[in-house]
């Protein structure tokens, strides 16, 4: 009898090493498919981010080669340093407004540059960005487009305030429409004027092109 129990004793005590040891390793198992989801999150973000930084290669390398030329030949001095106008005047609207949500960073974003910057790795910062974005109704291509066409152009022309744009301009739809070819920056360029004249861009390129011909009448020579 005493062995017998002796037996049994033991065949428990293994029973639960066993049973540990089972946990033990379904613990571990738990731990690797954590592991592996955040690195398939990881590498999903990295392969969209890649994605986006493709993208923008490619506008800012189409805008600042040959498109930019044959852009910028087209494109008088006045309707040049009109577009630019409202460019300049959406980039200062965009870094205001981030400021704006973000007062204790504002040492430390001077620039609507060091905004786009520290949003890769700053998560309030993104946050802001993101919902100011939404407020105006623009997207991240739109901001690579009009910063891609400040850069190609902003040295060469200057800023005029709304009124002497009032006072020279005939149909900057028209001349967006026309004269600037690449899509992705004739999108910008017209949600960029809708910003400025309404305080926020509709949802389609056919709608903006509807609505600002509406808001900015022609004016005759």
């Amino acid at each position: 009898m005493n062995n017998e129990t002796t037996t049994l004793i033991s065949l428990k005590e293994a029973m639960k090493r066993v049973d540990h040891k089972l946990q033990a390793i379904e613990a571990q198992f738990k731990e690797l498919d954590t592991t592996k989801d955040n690195l398939t999150q990881r590498f999903e973000y990295h392969s969209k981010t890649l994605a986006s930084q493709a993208a923008q290669d490619e506008m800012w390398a189409s805008c600042s080669a040959s498109e930019a030329l044959h852009v910028f030949l087209r494109f008088t001095s006045m309707e040049l340093n009109i577009l630019n106008s409202y460019v300049i005047e959406v980039l200062i609207c965009l870094h205001t407004r981030v400021l704006e949500k973000l007062p204790d960073l504002v040492r430390g974003l001077p620039t609507l540059a060091s905004v786009l910057r520290r949003k890769i790795k700053n998560k309030r910062i993104r946050a802001a960005w993101e919902s100011v974005l939404e407020e105006c109704g623009l997207q991240e291509g739109d901001i690579t487009a009009l910063c891609t066409f400040f850069v190609a152009y902003g040295n060469r022309a200057e800023y005029y305030a709304a009124k002497v744009r009032q006072m020279y301009i005939r149909d900057v739809v028209f001349v967006i429409t026309n004269v600037v070819k690449n899509q992705a920056l004739q999108d910008g360029l017209l949600r960029a004027v809708q910003v400025i004249e309404k305080g926020k861009a509709v949802k389609t390129p056919e709608e903006q092109k509807s609505s600002l011909k509406e808001l900015i009448p022609s004016v005759k020579n």
